[in-house]
């Protein structure tokens, strides 16, 4: 077996030697003398960035979570799992209190992708040189121990590679296939660069052919956000047995479901339902004597009903929900 040919492949290296950031400092300074190419992608984290851009803040960590939260995903403890400002979900909305001075916190960027483009533009103009910039964050995964490091901020390079439509050896079509090409770089570039070597910068060497034309930014780390309707996991477990009984948050549990859908999760809860034209009929035993049975049926109808975007019932019988079947509609049928 041989090796590759000269030149194939990646190259990734840290920047050594970078001291202490602080607000104001222009990152393009970091980048002087180090080598680099038209083509090449530097991987700077949201960390510096944030320190650079006054993101700094002597503040309490709790008080700057909740800040920075637009709604809560789940909560096990003290710990929380949201959806910041940015429309990223990760643990803590991205405050930081490690790698800063005692005391204080680190709020993610303002807008990560403009930051990106401005460090992009910055090496242009100064080196005459077009690279693609990445700005990278750390994060968990909802089904795996650990955590890696993905793109928050990108110019200069496409996101998603959209494989869609294409073909595999075989002949087989792809589908739903859309590799994140930026989240792998920044993954790359925190291999090389580690959490405690104070080395927050680093280049990776290989993938010219992706890095855009000068003035080009491509659509930036926006691309990789999941569309809240799109997300089958927009909610924690606990969290969304909550909003179901609440009777909110319809939107985390994505577009409504296909009525048959709704009627096998009613019937593995031990409930009586059938399709019924556009809807779907609870059939509730109007023979027994109590309504106690009736009002419990129909609850935990509404509950799994709301949670497959379905819903209000319409009464059918002849006087209250107890006294005959309900008939539960999708938002586009009710």
């Amino acid at each position: 077996m041989t090796g590759p040919p000269d030149g194939a492949g990646l190259r990734a290296w840290p920047v050594e030697g970078l001291g202490e950031v602080r607000r104001g400092t222009a990152l393009v300074d970091l980048l002087d003398g180090v080598d680099l190419h038209d083509g090449d992608v530097v991987c700077v984290t949201s960390k510096v960035v944030a320190k650079a851009e006054g993101r700094q803040r002597h503040q309490d960590r709790e008080e700057a979570i909740t800040q920075e939260t637009v709604r809560v995903v789940a909560r096990r403890g003290a710990a929380r799992i949201v959806e910041n400002r940015l429309g990223l979900v990760m643990a803590a909305a991205g405050v930081d209190a490690s790698n800063t001075e005692v005391g204080t916190v680190v709020l993610l960027p303002e807008d990560p992708d403009a930051s990106a483009r401005r460090l992009r533009e910055d090496v242009r103009a100064r080196h005459g040189l077009d690279v693609a910039v990445v700005v990278t964050d750390t994060a968990g995964r909802a089904w795996r121990t650990g955590q890696t490091d993905l793109a928050i901020g990108v110019a200069g390079i496409e996101p998603l590679d959209v494989l869609d439509g294409q073909v595999d050896g075989y002949g087989n079509p792809l589908v739903v296939t859309a590799p994140a090409v930026a989240d792998e770089l920044a993954s790359l570039a925190e291999l090389v660069t580690g959490k405690l070597g104070g080395r927050p910068v680093s280049v990776v060497r290989g993938l010219a052919a992706r890095v855009l034309p000068a003035g080009d930014h491509g659509p930036g780390a926006a691309v990789l956000l999941r569309p809240r309707r799109q997300n089958m996991f927009a909610l924690g477990a606990r969290e969304a047995v909550v909003a179901a009984v609440r009777g909110r948050d319809a939107d985390c549990f994505g577009a409504p479901a296909p009525a048959e859908e709704v009627v096998d999760a009613l019937r593995s809860c031990g409930l009586d339902a059938v399709v019924d034209g556009p809807g779907v009929r609870l059939r509730l035993d109007t023979g027994r004597p109590g309504v106690r049975d009736q009002v419990v049926a129909l609850e935990r109808a509404r509950l799994v009903c709301h949670a497959h975007g379905w819903g209000p019932f319409s009464d059918t019988g002849p006087a209250a929900p107890t006294s005959g079947d309900a008939v539960f509609l999708s938002p586009g049928d009710s």
